[in-house]
C-alpha cells in the first residue's frame, strides 16, 4: 500500500523529512568512508598481491556475510526495537576502512573490508526500518531517494578525495588514511539525529489491520515478498560487481589506475540522480518499475569487460542506474508490502538472499573471468532472463493475495 502523502499533519511531514535528511547526512559521511574502500578494493587487493578469483570470491564473500547476518540482526531488531543500538554499533565499524592504511597483506585487507561488511549488516534492517516509518509521510519512493541521493552524493565525494591524494602522494595508505575524518563526523551527526527523533516508529501512523501482533512471534509475511525475494536474488547474481570490473580494468589497462575512483564517483553521482527519478516513478507505478534492474545489468558486461575506455565510462554510468534502482525502490517495496511490526526482520530476510545474491555473482563471475570472457557474458545473460521470467509472478501473487 503505497502512502499518500497529501493526507497527513504538515509537522508531521516536516519531522519526517528532518529525519531522513539527517540521515541522509549520515549516510553521506558513512559513504565517502566505505564506498571510498570498496570503490578502489579491487585494485587495491590485486597492488596487495591477490588474484581476480580471490577478489571475486573476497568480494562475493563479504558481500554474503554482511547481508546474511542482516536475517539476525533484522529479526533482533523486530523482537527489541532496539533500532538505535544496532545503527550505532554499525556505523561504528566503519573505522575498519581507514585501518587499510596499516596493513601491507592482502589478507588483512579482506578481513578489514568484510568487518565494514558485517558493520553494515547489523545497522542495515534497523536503520530501513526507521526510514520506512519517516517516508510513510512523503511517499515511500520519494523517501528513500532523497536519502539514497543524499546517500549517493557522499560515494561521489569520498573516491574524488581519494583520487586528489592518490595522486598527489601516488600512497594508498595516505589515501585511507583521510577517511578517519567522515568516519568520525558520520557518529557525531548520528547523536544529532538520535537527539531529535529518539523514537521513529511514532511517525507512523499505520492503517487498521497493517500491524501484525508481537504476541504471535515471528511476523507472517505474504506470499508476494518471497517472489519479489527470488526475483531480487536472479537480477542480483547476474549482476557484475565493481570489484571484479575494476579489476578488468587495471589489469587490462582498459582505464588509468588513477581514474578508476573517479569512474567509481561517475557511478555514485548518475546513482544519486538516477534515485530521484526512480523514486518518483516507483510512488507512481508501483512494482513495475522493477522491471529496469534485469533490462540495465544486460548490456553491462559487454561494455565493462570490453578494452575500450568509451565503453568503460559507458559501463559505470549504467551501472550507477541499476544501483540507483537496489538502493532505492527495492527498500521501498518491502515497506509497502510488509507491515511495521515485522519490517526489520523482513528487511533482514530480503537482504540477507541479496546477500546471497552478491556472493554468487562475486564468486561465479570471479572464476569465470580468469576461465573465460565470453562464458562470463552468457552466465550473466541466462540469469537475467531468468529474472525476467520470474517477475511477471509479482503482480499475480498481488492480486492473488488482494493486495
Amino acid at each position: 500500500m503505497r502512502t499518500n502523502p497529501n493526507t497527513q499533519p504538515k509537522t508531521t511531514q516536516k519531522l519526517a523529512l528532518e529525519f531522513i535528511l539527517l540521515f541522509g547526512l549520515v549516510s553521506a559521511l558513512g559513504d565517502i568512508t566505505y564506498e571510498t574502500g570498496r570503490g578502489v578494493s579491487g585494485p587495491y587487493l590485486a597492488f596487495l598481491g591477490a588474484s581476480a578469483a580471490a577478489i571475486g570470491v573476497a568480494s562475493g564473500l563479504g558481500e554474503f556475510l554482511g547481508y546474511a547476518l542482516r536475517l539476525v540482526s533484522g529479526y533482533l531488531a523486530s523482537r527489541t526495537r532496539a533500532y538505535w543500538v544496532a545503527t550505532f554499533i554499525g556505523y561504528g565499524l566503519l573505522i575498519s576502512i581507514p585501518l587499510l592504511a596499516l596493513t601491507n597483506r592482502w589478507e588483512i585487507a579482506v578481513v578489514l573490508l568484510i568487518l565494514e561488511r558485517i558493520g553494515k549488516a547489523i545497522r542495515s534492517p534497523a536503520k530501513d526500518t526507521m526510514l520506512s516509518h519517516a517516508t510513510y509521510q512523503i511517499g515511500r519512493g520519494w523517501g528513500f531517494a532523497i536519502h539514497e541521493a543524499m546517500d549517493q552524493v557522499g560515494a561521489v565525494i569520498g573516491p574524488l578525495i581519494f583520487t586528489a591524494v592518490f595522486v598527489q602522494r601516488n600512497s594508498y595508505r595516505d589515501g585511507f588514511n583521510i577517511l578517519w575524518i567522515p568516519a568520525i563526523l558520520c557518529v557525531l551527526v548520528l547523536i544529532v539525529a538520535r537527539l531529535r527523533v529518539p523514537a521513529p516508529e511514532k511517525l507512523e501512523n499505520n492503517p487498521a489491520g497493517q500491524d501484525s501482533p508481537r504476541a504471535q512471534g515471528k511476523p507472517k509475511l505474504p506470499p508476494v515478498f518471497w517472489v519479489y525475494a527470488i526475483f531480487t536474488f536472479l537480477s542480483v547474481a547476474g549482476f557484475a560487481g565493481f570489484q571484479i570490473i575494476s579489476y578488468h580494468w587495471a589489469t587490462r589497462a582498459v582505464v588509468p589506475a588513477e581514474q578508476i575512483a573517479v569512474l567509481y564517483a561517475v557511478a555514485m553521482g548518475v546513482d544519486a540522480l538516477a534515485a530521484l527519478v526512480v523514486g518518483k516513478t516507483y510512488d507512481a507505478i508501483g512494482l513495475k518499475s522493477l522491471l529496469i534492474i534485469p533490462l540495465v545489468s544486460l548490456p553491462i558486461p559487454f561494455l565493462a569487460f570490453s578494452q575500450k575506455y568509451e565503453l568503460a565510462v559507458a559501463s559505470a554510468v549504467l551501472w550507477g542506474i541499476a544501483m540507483a534502482i537496489h538502493e532505492t525502490i527495492m527498500r521501498a517495496a518491502i515497506a509497502d508490502l510488509v507491515p511495521g511490526e515485522g519490517r526489520a526482520f523482513a528487511y533482514g530476510i530480503f537482504n540477507t538472499l541479496y546477500g546471497a545474491a552478491w556472493f554468487v555473482s562475486g564468486a561465479v563471475l570471479g572464476l569465470l573471468y580468469d576461465y573465460s570472457l565470453p562464458w562470463l557474458m552468457v552466465y550473466i545473460v541466462l540469469i537475467e532472463i531468468a529474472a525476467l521470467f520470474v517477475f511477471p509472478l509479482i503482480s499475480t501473487k498481488r492480486v492473488t493475495a488482494g493486495q
